[in-house]
């Protein structure tokens, strides 16, 4: 190739766009909130990766406190136990024995546990385990009203508690009690009141399951958007939050315990964009387009520009309508946009181009980049 990639060192008015870059400052600042309140509050943190499938921020969580990290893919366990991770759960289902194997592999380099909602599952974990000599972690998922995966709360979760500590291979650690669902409710008291919920369903099956003889050490659960509330309950043991280390548009749509937009953290991730083209009156145009964000959860703000907003995407080129007749914005000019939803952004990038200010730091790797396998 001919041109000459972004540099540690480099003005950001020099980084090669569209790019993914990372506010260092930002980013320290957020890592260092939730450490803290996971230190006060007595809860260990294990940070989702599939939100940054990348070690090197794994290393960075792991180093203020955090135990390790979950992830959703084999392929992102592999990449985060390459980067020198070792306690990682796989916070799903794994049915299919080629991918079982591979986390057997990985479980004789790092502790390695996931989940189960059936029995069919825990037999195929027993079989991978006992082919390469090592034991698994198990938890059992109960359905927190998702509608996806996991067995319902009490004796359900009870009964496959047992059949986990009775395989070979597998080591009985207790339950996945993620409330997706109540992340992005709109206020402070509906996800307060969606955790209290949650809880109950926690507790049912934790009485069931000690019934039958058995102790939950681990309740992994809690997102950016109600950790608050489980390392409250002196009930989850663990805080699987991810997107507190970014934020994107999605958490800035709720609410705080005060009413106003959440700020419990703040957004250190954008996508740096340029504007190619300010043909079109009312409108100019920006180099980064469905390639660099993803729109399932709407389009992207835009970063320190309160007189335009970001109206359409195609493949390769962002709208940007000016929407007043006096706002002006130049050729070349460098438009941060903040992502709607920072995990599949992620994914669409092969690094963070880290920022600090207004030079380049660092650049990292996303190394679990298209590990969904």
């Amino acid at each position: 190739m001919n041109t000459v990639a972004t540099r540690v060192g480099d003005l950001l008015g020099a980084i090669d766009t569209p790019a993914l870059i990372l506010d260092l400052d930002v980013f320290e600042r957020n890592l260092q909130k939730m450490a803290d309140f996971a230190r006060d509050a007595s809860i260990r943190l294990r940070p989702h990766a599939k939100t940054h499938r990348s070690a090197t921020i794994a290393g960075h969580q792991i180093a203020l406190g955090a135990v390790g990290q979950c992830c959703q893919k084999v392929g992102e366990a592999e990449a985060l136990v390459r980067g020198g991770v070792r306690d990682v759960l796989v916070s799903n289902q794994v049915l299919d024995m080629q991918k079982l194997r591979r986390l057997a592999g990985l479980a004789k380099e790092a502790r390695i546990s996931l989940c189960f909602d059936a029995i069919e599952q825990v037999d195929a974990a027993s079989r991978a385990a006992q082919e390469f000599g090592v034991e698994l972690g198990a938890l059992v998922e109960i359905d927190m009203g998702m509608w996806r995966c996991g067995v319902p709360p009490g004796e359900p979760a009870a009964a496959l508690a047992q059949r986990i500590a009775a395989s070979p291979g597998l080591r009985f650690e207790g339950l996945q009690a993620y409330e997706g669902k109540a992340q992005h409710l709109k206020t402070y008291a509906e996800r307060a009141a969606a955790i209290h919920v949650a809880s109950e369903a926690v507790q049912q099956s934790i009485d069931a399951i000690r019934g039958v003889g058995l102790e939950c050490k681990v309740i992994g659960g809690g997102g950016t958007g109600t950790f608050m509330f489980e390392g409250a309950s002196r009930l989850w043991t663990e805080l699987q939050c991810g997107s507190y280390i970014f934020m994107d548009g999605e958490y800035a749509a709720i609410e705080g315990n005060d009413g106003h937009p959440y700020a419990e953290f703040e957004h250190s991730l954008f996508v740096l964009s340029t504007v190619m083209s300010t043909a079109g009156k009312g409108r100019v145009i920006v180099d980064a387009g469905l390639k660099s964000y993803t729109l399932e959860k709407g389009l992207p703000t835009i970063e320190g520009h309160p007189d335009a907003r970001l109206v359409a995407a195609s493949d390769e080129h962002g709208t940007i309508a000016l929407l007043t007749p006096d706002t002006k914005i130049s050729l070349g000019t460098r438009i941060k946009l903040i992502p709607s939803h920072c995990d599949p952004t992620v994914n669409l990038h092969d690094q963070y181009i880290c920022v600090r200010n207004g030079r380049v730091e660092a650049i990292w790797p996303v190394s679990a980049r298209g590990a969904s396998h």
